[in-house]
C-alpha cells in the first residue's frame, strides 16, 4: 500500500508521532500546522474516524473544546457497538468499565415487563452489550486515538473554517484555553462534534427536525432498585402518560434515571427542577417503586428540543459523523453505535478518497445512501414508540415469521446491511398498519398529539447550546 502523500511545507514529524505540548508559545503567537485530517470532536464519532485514519498513515488532527472526563448522557451501548470496540482494540478495557447489559426491558405495568433478549436477534455476533459511564467510555477512546498516533488535543476549540473557491475546506482557525490561536492547513475534514454540529452551523445545514420534537429531564441516583439475577443489567425503557422513562444501571451502584418527553409538559415545570424530576418519575408505579430510598449522586439536567438533521451529510473535502448530522431520540440507545459506525465508515470514504481523488464523489454517495438507510429504521420506530399502537405490539410481542426477532435485531442495531432483518422490518411496519386500523381511534388520537408535539417550544438549562 502506497504510503499517504505529504502536504506541500509539511514540517519532517513521522507519521503517527504526537506533537509534544510541553513548550507553549506566547499568548500572541500563531501555530501554523498542517496536516492530512481534521477531526472536530472527541467523542465515540470523532476518535473512531480519527483512530482508524491514523491507522492508514495519514497525520490526523484531532480537536476536542472540551477537556476529558467530561459528562455526557447516552450511557447505553448495543450490541453492534462491540464489533467495532473489538476492531478498534478498546474491547475489553470497555467490558472492564461497563455493567453488562443482556437485553432491554419495556414494562406493562407494575409488575410484570417484557424483556427483549439480545441473544435472540436474527444472527447476533455478540448477545449483549455494556452500559458505561460516558466520562470513562469517551476518555478512554480519546486516550486510546493518542496512543494509535492521532494528534489529539483537548481544550482547543475550532473557530472557523475556510473554503476555496471549489467549495473545499482547505484551513481551519482554532484557540486553546489559553487564547493562542491555531491555524491549520488540512486535506480533509470529519466532523465529529456531536450537536454543537459546526460544519452544519456554518454552512447553515442544521434543521429541526419537522416529524418528531422531545426534551429530557435526567440525573445519576444511588440506591435505584435493581432487576434480579441476569435481568440486572439491563435498561429498562418505561412508557408514561407524556413520553418514556428510562433506568440505565451503571457500576458502583449508580443508576442513570431520566424521562424524555413531550415538550409541551416539560413547559409546564415550576419552581425546583429536582422536584419536577421526582414528580415525573413518581408518577409511574414500577419506576416509583424502584427509586423507593435512592439518592440523587449527580446533578439534575434538562436538555431542550433537541430533534435536528443537516440537509446534508457531506461536501468536497469534508464529511460529519454521528450526531453531527442527525440527533433524533435517545429510545433506542442507538446515538453512540450510530455515531461510532458513521466514524468507521468515514474513515474508509476519507481514505479513500485522499488516495484516489476521482472516486471521492462515489464513496460519499456510497456512505449516505447506507447511513441513511439505517438511520431510517430508527426513526420510524422513535416516532410511533410512544403511540397506543406501539404499546400494543411491544406489550404482547409474537415471533410469526421471526418479526419479533427482526425487531430485537433493531434494538441491537442491526439496521443496515443485514437483508433478512430488513424484510422482516417491513413486514413488521404492515403489522403496525393493520393494528392501527384495528385501534383507530386510540391510534388517531396519538398521531395527533405527536404531531402537536412538533410546534411545541422549549428552551431548558441545554447541555448543547445553539440547538434549533
Amino acid at each position: 500500500m502506497n504510503s499517504p502523500a505529504s502536504l506541500p511545507g509539511t514540517a519532517a514529524t513521522p507519521v503517527g508521532a504526537v506533537a509534544s505540548h510541553d513548550s507553549k508559545p506566547p499568548p500572541d503567537e500563531v501555530t501554523q500546522l498542517e496536516v492530512d485530517v481534521l477531526v472536530v470532536g472527541g467523542g465515540p464519532a470523532g476518535t473512531t474516524a480519527a483512530t482508524l485514519l491514523a491507522r492508514k498513515g495519514w497525520k490526523v488532527l484531532l480537536l476536542e473544546k472540551g477537556s476529558h472526563p467530561r459528562f455526557h448522557i447516552g450511557e447505553s451501548l448495543l450490541p453492534m457497538n462491540l464489533a467495532i470496540l473489538e476492531r478498534l482494540g478498546v474491547l475489553e478495557q470497555v467490558r472492564a468499565i461497563g455493567t453488562h447489559k443482556p437485553g432491554a426491558e419495556f414494562p406493562i405495568d407494575a409488575d410484570r415487563y417484557n424483556t427483549f433478549r439480545f441473544e435472540r436477534a436474527l444472527n447476533p455476533q455478540f448477545g449483549y452489550a455494556f452500559q458505561v459511564k460516558r466520562e470513562q467510555f469517551d476518555e478512554l477512546l480519546f486516550r486510546h486515538s493518542q496512543a494509535n498516533g492521532v494528534d489529539a488535543r483537548e481544550r482547543v476549540k475550532v473557530e472557523k473554517v475556510e473554503f476555496n473557491e471549489q467549495g473545499r475546506p482547505v484551513a481551519a482557525v482554532a484557540r486553546d484555553h489559553d487564547g493562542r490561536e491555531l491555524r491549520i492547513r488540512m486535506r480533509y475534514l470529519v466532523d465529529g462534534s456531536g450537536r454543537d454540529t459546526f460544519i452544519g452551523s456554518q454552512l447553515k445545514l442544521k434543521q429541526k427536525n419537522t416529524l418528531h420534537q422531545s426534551a429530557a429531564i435526567f440525573s445519576h441516583f444511588t440506591g435505584v432498585q435493581r432487576r434480579d439475577g441476569e435481568d440486572a443489567g439491563n435498561i429498562t425503557v418505561q412508557r408514561f402518560a407524556h413520553g418514556w422513562m428510562w433506568l440505565i444501571p451503571l457500576q458502583g451502584d449508580v443508576m442513570s434515571v431520566g424521562a424524555v418527553c413531550f415538550p409541551e409538559y416539560l413547559k409546564q415545570r415550576r419552581g425546583e427542577t429536582e422536584a419536577f424530576l421526582m414528580k415525573t418519575l413518581e408518577s409511574e408505579p414500577s419506576v416509583a417503586k424502584r427509586m423507593q430510598g435512592a439518592q440523587r449522586c449527580g446533578e439534575v439536567h434538562v436538555t431542550g428540543n433537541y430533534s435536528y438533521t443537516c440537509s446534508r451529510m457531506t461536501g468536497p473535502g469534508w464529511v460529519m459523523v454521528g450526531d453531527a448530522y442527525a440527533f433524533v431520540d435517545p429510545v433506542f440507545s442507538s446515538g453512540v453505535y450510530l455515531g461510532m459506525n458513521s466514524g468507521e465508515q468515514a474513515a474508509s470514504v476519507v481514505d479513500g478518497a485522499l488516495r484516489e481523488p476521482a472516486r471521492e464523489a462515489e464513496l460519499q454517495r456510497g456512505m449516505v445512501v447506507r447511513l441513511k438507510r439505517g438511520l431510517k429504521h430508527f426513526q420510524w420506530f422513535i416516532y410511533r414508540f410512544t403511540t397506543p399502537v406501539m404499546r400494543e405490539l411491544f406489550n404482547a410481542p409474537r415471533n410469526f415469521w421471526q418479526v419479533e426477532q427482526a425487531v430485537i435485531s433493531m434494538l441491537a442495531g442491526d439496521v443496515f446491511d443485514n437483508k433478512a432483518v430488513l424484510r422482516r422490518l417491513r413486514l413488521f411496519r404492515f403489522i403496525y398498519a393493520m393494528t392501527a386500523v384495528r385501534m383507530a381511534p386510540q391510534a388517531l388520537r396519538g398521531w395527533l398529539r405527536r404531531k402537536r408535539q412538533v410546534g411545541v417550544e422549549f428552551r431548558g438549562d441545554t447541555l448543547q447550546q445553539g440547538n434549533p
